[in-house]
């Protein structure tokens, strides 16, 4: 009967005959251990293909690629953005006001890191608008005061769409009564959930206007997030954009942050 050469030669070796039991349980214990190498091979795999996909989809659907900050914020942030879009490995920029602040519906208060934001240019570097899970992001509209919340921020304040809450930053207002902490109400126009805890239990975002306002920050903004075509390619992008843009500013990637 015709077998194939390699099949002949490893039967050869794993059946045992009446002298050489040794030679087959040396055969049976390589093959195992081969077995044994394959299947660590393809559990490492597996665990690191899903940890790029939560990378993508959790992480980096929210966080910037990069962001472009300077001492004290930007004012010439419409510039900064014309300089970096024109570069091939940038896909979009859009700018943010980033804050602290604390919230509270009732008896109930959460602390929140706020984000200002323009929603027209959000859905082109993140997948925000895509967590909606309540609400619309574009809902978000100048002098309004909408606020979008995490789901689990949220739950914790025990609030859904309509309901007011009141925003205190740690920013004082002098007053005739004294010197109060600054605070304001704001309408809850969204709800989303990313599937990361650290997110969805402490970001809020408001309109970049609204946070210009509360913040006080004229026509400034914190910095400029990025989005780039490979994000594994931050590192060199961001190191690239700080040798181009002039002394002062600030470049960090996900990678510096995260």
């Amino acid at each position: 009967m015709f077998r194939p050469l390699p099949l002949f030669i490893g039967l050869r070796y794993t059946r045992a005959k009446r002298r050489n039991h040794f030679i087959s349980f040396h055969s049976l214990l390589s093959m195992l251990g081969i077995a044994l190498g394959v299947a660590a091979l393809i559990t490492v795999i597996s665990v690191m293909n899903g940890f790029e996909k939560e990378l993508r989809q959790r992480i980096l659907g929210v966080v910037s690629h990069a962001t472009v900050s300077g001492a004290g914020g930007l004012q010439d942030w419409r510039a900064v953005m014309d300089f970096v879009t024109g570069r091939e490995e940038v896909l979009a920029a859009a700018p943010y006001i980033r804050g602290e602040g604390m919230l509270s519906h009732g008896s109930r208060v959460a602390g929140t890191v706020l984000r200002g934001i323009l929603p027209q240019r959000e859905v082109q570097v993140s997948e925000l608008a895509g967590k909606m899970v309540a609400g619309r992001l574009e809902a978000l509209a100048a002098g309004r005061f909408g606020i979008v919340l995490g789901s689990d921020l949220a739950r914790a304040l025990g609030v859904g769409l309509g309901d007011k809450v009141t925003l205190i930053i740690p920013q004082a207002s002098v007053t005739p009564v004294g010197v109060l902490p600054r605070m304001k109400r704001f309408t809850v126009v969204g709800i989303f959930e990313v599937g990361m805890y650290e997110y969805d239990s402490a970001f809020a975002m408001l309109h970049l206007e609204d946070a210009a306002r509360l913040f006080r920050m004229g026509e400034g903004v914190t910095g400029v997030r990025l989005r780039l075509r490979d994000l594994f390619q931050a590192p060199a992008v961001a190191r690239q954009l700080s040798a181009e843009l002039p002394f002062g500013y600030r470049v960090r990637d996900w990678t510096q942050q995260h």
